[in-house]
C-alpha cells in the first residue's frame, strides 16, 4: 500500500514537471527588445476569478522595463468601474532567458511567467503557470504594440491557449477602449 501511494505521488511529481517543461520559451530571447509599452488583446484563464470577471475585462497596457539586477518590472494600468487601477509586479529572473518567476503578495500564489513567443515589434505571447495553496491554474496573455492584431496573430494565441488545456469559454480577445491608456503613458 506504501509502495503503491509512493508510486503515485511519484507519477504525480513527473507530471508536474513534465508539464511545467511543456511549455516552450522564446528561443534566444533578447529581453531588452521585450521593454516598452505593450496593450493587452487577448487572456485566457481556466482561475475563478477570470470567469468570474471576465464579462467586466477591457483592453489594458502595460509597460515593461527591466531592473538594474536583470529582473522585469512589469506595470500594467486598465479600467475597473469609474477608474483606472495600476498593478506592479516584479518578474524575477531565473536560469532560462525568457521564463521569470512572481510571487503575488496579494494572493500568495506563485508563478512561474514564460515568454513563449514574440518578434519584439508586434505581439507577445506569454504564459504564466500560478500555484497557490487552492490550487493551480494556467494564464495565457497575448501582447501588442498597437491596438490592433491580424487575424492570425489571434488565432496562433487561441491555438497556443488550447494546447495549454483552456476552452473556448475559458478564452477572450478583449474588447478595446481608449480608457486608462493615457494614464499608463
Amino acid at each position: 500500500m506504501q509502495a503503491t501511494l509512493l508510486s503515485i505521488l511519484g507519477l504525480a511529481l513527473l507530471g508536474t514537471l513534465h508539464a511545467q517543461d511543456s511549455i516552450p520559451v522564446q528561443t534566444d530571447f533578447q529581453q531588452d527588445q521585450l521593454t516598452g509599452r505593450w496593450y493587452s488583446i487577448g487572456l485566457a484563464s481556466n482561475s475563478n476569478w477570470f470567469k468570474e470577471k471576465k464579462h467586466l475585462m477591457k483592453m489594458c497596457t502595460t509597460i515593461i522595463s527591466s531592473t538594474t539586477e536583470g529582473n522585469l518590472d512589469v506595470t500594467s494600468t486598465y479600467p475597473k468601474g469609474d477608474q483606472c487601477v495600476t498593478r506592479n509586479s516584479l518578474y524575477i529572473k531565473t536560469e532560462q532567458p525568457g521564463r521569470f518567476s512572481y510571487t503575488s503578495p496579494r494572493w500568495g500564489s506563485k508563478n512561474n511567467v514564460y515568454v513563449v513567443d514574440t518578434n519584439y515589434e508586434e505581439y507577445a505571447l506569454v504564459a504564466t503557470k500560478i500555484s497557490k495553496s487552492t490550487g493551480s491554474s494556467t494564464m495565457v496573455l497575448l501582447y501588442s504594440r498597437t491596438k490592433e492584431l491580424s487575424p492570425e496573430r489571434l488565432e496562433m494565441f487561441t491555438q497556443f491557449s488550447k494546447e495549454q488545456g483552456l476552452t473556448d469559454d475559458e478564452i477572450l480577445i478583449l474588447p478595446p477602449t481608449d480608457r486608462c491608456m493615457a494614464d499608463a503613458a
